[in-house]
């Protein structure tokens, strides 16, 4: 079996070659096909993958890009792949947004309602942390939003994008009959929340639920089992932001104390 470190250190002089070949000082969309790993591989005389897609993901979701990319990154900006169509791509400089866990929030405790059958099958912790969402109505209690999943990883094509997956897509409506397309991009491990990820989201509600209010949602694993959910706004000036970021510490309920109860019936009162 291949080590890993053997396979980052191939994805990331195949990636770092595509960028300098294409990039000048100043450019901030640079764009490249997937069929360029092939002739980039063989004059690196580095073995590419199976999956050329694999590359793309890496960069996209598990890891950082190149150092050398990075060191060309204007302060508070992040170079970010993304997708421009079937085996189209481009490196695209963009305001940085970080979605990672608040450690100074809060934890709510919500008393766990996950069958302990789904606990011992499930096989990864992306559906894991999906399944727990849907048995604890955590994207309800999150939104304030009476939530229905529709589909998970809902794979489609969209325009001026090409095929893009969501883990999970959920129906809402409020007390005032507000209808709410909701899609969930969950990650557990080492894979990291996008920017990407979310706009895609975006633009697969403006495509397939045009009529719908989009609410995208992001569920993040962190070190201690606790769960991090962020919600997304596009503010005033097109840029993407987190409106809202809550953390939910699933319990047994001797671990929930009356004490506790009421200090969340304070806060909501308050």
């Amino acid at each position: 079996m291949e080590k890993s470190s053997s396979k980052a250190n191939r994805y990331t002089k195949i990636i770092e070659t595509i960028f300098f070949e294409k990039y000048r000082k100043g450019d901030s969309h640079i764009p490249f096909k997937r069929d360029e790993f092939i002739s980039v591989a063989d004059k690196l005389n580095v073995k590419l993958p199976k999956n050329l897609g694999d590359i793309i993901y890496s960069f996209r979701f598990r890891v950082d890009l190149p150092i050398q990319v990075l060191e060309t990154q204007p302060p508070g900006y992040e170079w970010l792949i993304k997708l421009e169509g079937k085996g189209l791509y481009s490196f695209s400089l963009e305001k940085e947004l970080k979605i990672v866990p608040n450690s100074s929030l809060i934890q709510t405790k919500i008393l766990d309602a996950t069958p302990e059958i789904i606990k011992l099958y499930s096989l990864t912790d992306e559906q894991a942390l999906l399944a727990i969402l849907r048995y604890n109505r955590l994207i309800d209690i999150f939104l304030g939003i009476t939530c229905y999943s529709l589909q998970n990883h809902l794979r489609t094509s969209v325009k001026n994008i090409g095929q893009i997956e969501t883990d999970e897509i959920y129906i809402g409506v409020n007390s005032n009959g507000v209808q709410f397309a909701i899609p969930v991009q969950a990650k557990g491990g080492t894979d990291k929340q996008g920017k990407v990820q979310i706009e895609q989201d975006i633009a697969l509600c403006e495509d397939k639920f045009p009529d719908l209010i989009c609410r995208p949602v992001a569920a993040q694993f962190m070190p201690n089992g606790t769960i991090a959910l962020f919600a997304f706004e596009i503010d005033s000036e097109k840029e993407l932001r987190i409106s809202l970021e809550k953390h939910y510490q699933l319990v047994q309920k001797d671990e929930l104390s009356a004490e506790e109860v009421n200090r969340y019936r304070i806060m909501r009162n308050t």
